[in-house]
């Protein structure tokens, strides 16, 4: 059986402001196994971009911890964390996160140089050309269209090969037609890689196509037993 590669542990998130406190995420609790996909759903505002941020080691929980390929998270520091994201984790955001002063070719390479990746330019090329942008290279953000910028973020987040994949409702910015063609590229790359992919979506029909879903609601996490497989 596969190794376990995410464990949330019994994970608590609130936030106090002059009002009271308001819990956002309430004793989470589940693992997903390497190659593994989830979809976490839930309605606008119900945490579940926080959850993401959490498993990234981006946001901290109140109580509770995570763990990342038997590493956990909150055991260490925020320079170590981010040592950790680096070396295991990808990510893919609605907004694309592209470096407008960046080509398509440098902003792959980026990951790679920050690693110390000697074949950083065509590690970067060969991911390009994978996803269909291999006529695109020397491109600025600026003059791709919205689904050639999320396939270039997809060739960022791939081309380190990541044991984790995190997205963040990775179609939102797009139509539903390039939102299509990018979500199956998405699963094509997961699947060659064997990453485990955990990403966010109001979109059902991205959701059925994990093996999971586990759907948040009012703070709490509940996943049907028909979904895991």
């Amino acid at each position: 059986m596969a190794q376990e590669m995410i464990v949330v542990q019994h994970v608590f998130k609130s936030v106090t402001d002059s009002t009271g406190t308001l819990t956002i995420l309430r004793d989470i609790d589940f693992s997903l196994r390497q190659g593994e996909t989830a979809a976490i759903v839930g309605a606008s505002g119900s945490g579940k971009s926080t959850l993401l941020s959490i498993i990234a080691g981006l946001d901290t929980p109140t109580r509770g911890t995570v763990f990342i390929d038997g590493v956990d998270l909150f055991a260490r520091d925020e320079d170590q964390r981010a040592a950790l994201r680096a070396q295991k984790l990808g990510f893919v955001f609605q907004s694309f996160q592209l470096l407008g002063n960046l080509t398509a070719l440098e902003n792959v390479m980026l990951p790679l140089e920050l690693a110390g990746r000697r074949d950083a330019r065509s590690a970067a090329t060969a991911m390009l050309q994978r996803v269909g942008l291999g006529e695109r290279l020397g491109h600025y953000p600026k003059v791709l269209s919205g689904g050639e910028q999320q396939r270039v973020a997809l060739a960022r987040a791939f081309v380190v090969q990541p044991a984790v994949l995190l997205a963040d409702e990775p179609t939102g910015s797009l139509d539903f037609a390039t939102g299509e063609k990018v979500m199956e590229l998405m699963f094509e790359l997961n699947r060659e890689q064997g990453t485990t992919l955990v990403l966010v979506t109001h979109d059902r029909g991205i959701a059925q196509r994990c093996e999971r879903r586990i759907t948040i609601e009012a703070g709490q996490a509940s996943e049907p037993e028909a979904a895991a497989a």
